[in-house]
């Protein structure tokens, strides 16, 4: 559709809640798209043979044609018409039925209406942006060699890899396990006139202490027992590239001071020889402590410390940074769903959600576990809640933010707060209870009637007692 030479999206809307359609057609149009409604499957059918539509949002749960019929049917019409089913409360059987139809996404009601049109925009976009020019997009923005990211914390950790790729300055990257200080380690590298050199990486907590001298420096035939040939050493192999000491903090005192000259001198002598060598070597290092306040215990030497830390690049961990968690989703499910060769195309708005809402104590790496699981599990082309493997890591939860009683200065509003707790509770018990209001009640411990009154009050539906 077409208005004064601009193009206009247009949206069917199917839903028999008379307040939904008014809902979801009031803050269409807003955003400027073109909105037509059905309050029935039947009548959405009909349309459909009429006209032609850019988006189809349908309820999944109607009388006679059902949302997953409405689906169908616009497929039928036009199989490129991607189609947003929503419902009051999502199961794994509609949902993963919707999307082996085809459907782009599947949305629980309650939504969060920021999500939800940010949701639009995307299948719109979809729509005419091919997938291949879209990640030849996203990996312009956002991508930063082996990184990933559009945080303001990651595009300001870009910037500084720029400014110290070519200095032989030495760097300090520090952050929790999982947040990739390796990665960082290795744009940096990249970014540099070493890049066509090695990048030697020392795993300072996985050498035993007994070889680490030997492996690091290297060794002449017949120095120790079992030395029947000559060997180079890592640093050695790392000449005229880039040396990366990864969890830096777990080398022992006695190693600390032999480090200690290697980064000063650049030069080592071999185990078993007397004549000194020099290297031509960037050191970047990496830890997960807090290693000022090793120093301080006395467990990690001071003259060390400054020499590695003349530049300290701290990585942020992902609770911190969770505008990237779609990006790193997205990156994770197209890496797996190659390797395990599935078709999975997306992580649900419902799954990311609750992606959304976990704190991810393992970073990065617990990121990318999850999404590797998911892929193994699941059996549609999206991501759904069940298959996020989360049972253990409380895929549910009330976030700190509500569990904290600390007012803060300017206090809280506490009826939003109350209602918001009672919100997850209630759609908590709708999922366990598969929509059933008698289990709902004995899960929540009230009353059909008082159960009835907070639906009404959330504008949430379940089954009837009666409903199959």
């Amino acid at each position: 559709m077409k208005n004064d030479g601009v193009t206009i999206s247009s949206i069917l809307v199917v839903d028999d809640e008379l307040s939904m359609r008014e809902f979801l057609e009031i803050l269409l149009t807003k955003e400027g798209y073109s909105v037509s409604c059905a309050d029935s499957g039947e009548e959405a059918c009909n349309i459909l043979d009429r006209e032609l539509f850019d988006l189809v949002i349908t309820d999944i749960r109607m009388d006679n044609i059902d949302g997953i019929g409405v689906l169908r049917k616009a497929k039928e019409v036009n199989s490129e018409t991607p189609v947003i089913i929503i419902s009051a409360f999502a199961t794994a059987e509609t949902a993963v039925e919707a999307m082996k139809d085809g459907a782009y996404d599947y949305i629980p009601k309650p939504f969060e209406v920021g999500e939800f049109k940010k949701i639009v925009r995307d299948a719109l976009h979809k729509k005419t942006v091919s997938r291949d020019e879209e990640k030849d997009h996203l990996k312009k923005g956002y991508y930063f060699g082996c990184l990933i990211g559009e945080s303001p914390q990651m595009k300001k950790i870009y910037d500084l890899i720029r400014r110290v790729a070519n200095t032989k300055t030495n760097i300090l990257i520090s952050g929790g396990s999982g947040t990739g200080k390796e990665l960082v380690a290795r744009a940096i590298h990249e970014q540099s006139q070493r890049k066509d050199k090695s990048f030697v990486v020392i795993n300072c907590a996985g050498i035993p202490e007994t070889l680490i001298e030997s492996e690091l420096f290297g060794y002449k035939k017949g120095a120790f027992t079992g030395a029947s040939t000559n060997k180079a050493g890592l640093f050695e192999a790392a000449d005229g590239g880039t040396v990366f000491f990864d969890e830096i903090g777990e080398l022992t005192p006695a190693i600390q001071v032999k480090l200690l000259r290697v980064i000063q001198e650049r030069a080592f002598t071999r185990i078993g020889e007397t004549e000194e060598r020099k290297v031509d070597v960037r050191f970047v290092s990496a830890t997960n402590k807090n290693l000022e306040e090793e120093v301080m215990a006395g467990s990690f030497r001071e003259d060390l410390f400054f020499r590695l830390n003349v530049i300290e690049i701290p990585i942020p961990p992902l609770k911190e940074r969770k505008g990237d968690l779609p990006l790193l989703a997205q990156h994770f499910l197209e890496k797996y769903s190659k390797e395990l060769g599935k078709d999975i195309k997306k992580v649900s708005a419902y799954a990311m959600d609750i992606l959304s809402q976990y704190p991810f104590p393992g970073n990065v790496r617990e990121l990318e576990n999850i999404i590797e699981r998911s892929v193994a599990l699941e059996t549609s082309n999206i991501v759904l809640p069940q298959s996020l493997a989360l049972s253990n890591l409380k895929k549910v939860r009330i976030s700190e933010d509500r569990r904290r009683t600390d007012l803060g200065p300017d206090g809280i509003k506490l009826d939003k707060v109350m209602a918001e707790i009672e919100r997850e509770y209630i759609i908590k018990a709708m999922e366990m209870a598969g929509g059933s209001r008698q289990r709902m009640a004995e899960l929540l411990g009230i009353t059909m009637r008082s159960l009835r009154y907070r639906l009404d009050k959330l504008g949430l539906e379940a089954f009837s007692d009666e409903s199959p």
